[in-house]
């Protein structure tokens, strides 16, 4: 009876997150090009209806889809994911993310310092930038315990400079001169949300866009390694935490605190899947069905969060997030064409 009574407590919040999440993909959809993607959409039409209604009713709910549901998506995400993608674009593309992702990550903690940004909202920023702008940071904020508003600020963070590069990037491709292959490159590397990935790529020729998708391909398999750092990081941060609130900084941290407890247990799945796939034991057919239901569960949390986050949080926060995206976006595409033109392909 108990357990029938917490269900039924979930449903509404759920079921309105399921629905904003439809009216997102539908208004996606109505798009001729796929400028901003359902994800954005979702989590704005709810924080936009957070500003008008927010009753205690869909509180459950949406707790339970911004946290339960996420982290389910994140494990069926691992089904589309596959380390042969790799070979796909070759060792080229590797060499530019390996340094734009050092980018984000070095020069963003930096940044976050400096602006007085939180660890969290910092690094899910930087996430954002770095690997596939709302993917990434929905991934990697169950995994560090970030806010709702945090994450509505990382997304809005990127959402704002992804909008700005896909206008301004088929424009300096063609001031620079870059090749198909080049810009291709460059805008799979540089740009953030794979909608904008794919709108900035064909903006410039098919080839460039054809290119443009395969190298955010193969960048998007750093959610991997990514999430699994982040996860070791945010156990050993819980553990200092513990350890001096029990007056114990100075002693070893082996066997004080429960490794278990702390662990994120979610990313085994995540992980398990995409080897899985990785060995070509799922079927194209489930793989891409597992992909869409990951992707529409993660537009559904992201509508469950701009439910549970205001604009008045949002102007709580200042212009501090904002700068902190654009910033790193910047450095990461300087370095990225930087990059490029050292190793002789501009």
């Amino acid at each position: 009876m108990e357990l029938i009574r917490s269900k039924s407590k979930i449903i509404p919040g759920f079921a309105v997150a399921v629905l904003i999440a439809l009216c997102a993909r539908y208004i996606e959809g109505l798009m001729p090009i796929h400028l901003v993607g359902a994800s954005v959409i979702a989590l704005f039409i709810g924080m936009t209806i957070n500003s008008f209604w927010n009753p205690d009713i869909l509180q459950e709910g949406l707790k339970f889809t911004s946290k339960k549901i996420l982290k389910f998506a994140i494990i069926l995400l691992g089904a589309s994911l596959s380390v042969n993608t790799i070979l796909t674009v070759g060792k080229i593309s590797l060499s530019v993310m390996i340094f734009t992702l050092l980018t984000c990550f070095g020069g963003g903690y930096f940044i976050g310092k400096a602006l007085g940004l939180n660890w969290e909202l910092s690094n899910l920023i930087s996430a954002g930038t770095g690997i596939c702008g709302g993917s990434a940071i929905a991934a990697i904020a169950p995994v560090i315990d970030a806010e709702d508003k945090e994450i509505a600020y990382a997304m809005s963070a990127t959402f704002l400079f992804d909008m700005a590069m896909i206008v301004l990037f088929p424009i300096m491709g063609h001031w620079l001169g870059l090749s198909d292959m080049a810009y291709g490159l460059w805008a799979g590397t540089a740009v953030n949300d794979t909608s904008s990935v794919v709108a900035a790529g064909y903006a410039f020729s098919e080839s460039a866009g054809d290119f443009a998708t395969m190298v955010k391909l193969t960048r998007t398999l750093s959610i991997i390694p990514t999430v699994i750092i982040f996860a070791l990081i945010n156990i050993r941060l819980k553990q200092k935490s513990q350890l001096c609130s029990e007056g114990k900084a100075d002693e070893s941290l082996s066997g004080k605190v429960n490794f278990i407890s702390l662990f994120p247990w979610f990313i085994l799945g995540f992980v398990g899947l995409s080897v899985v796939n990785s060995m070509g034991f799922i079927p194209a057919a489930a793989s891409g069905a597992a992909k869409e239901l990951s992707k529409f569960l993660m537009v559904a949390a992201l509508a469950a969060i701009g439910l549970n986050t205001s604009f008045k949080d949002m102007k709580k926060a200042g212009f501090a997030p904002m700068l902190h995206g654009f910033i790193v976006s910047v450095l990461v595409v300087i370095v990225a064409i930087a990059v490029e033109w050292g190793m002789g392909i501009v």
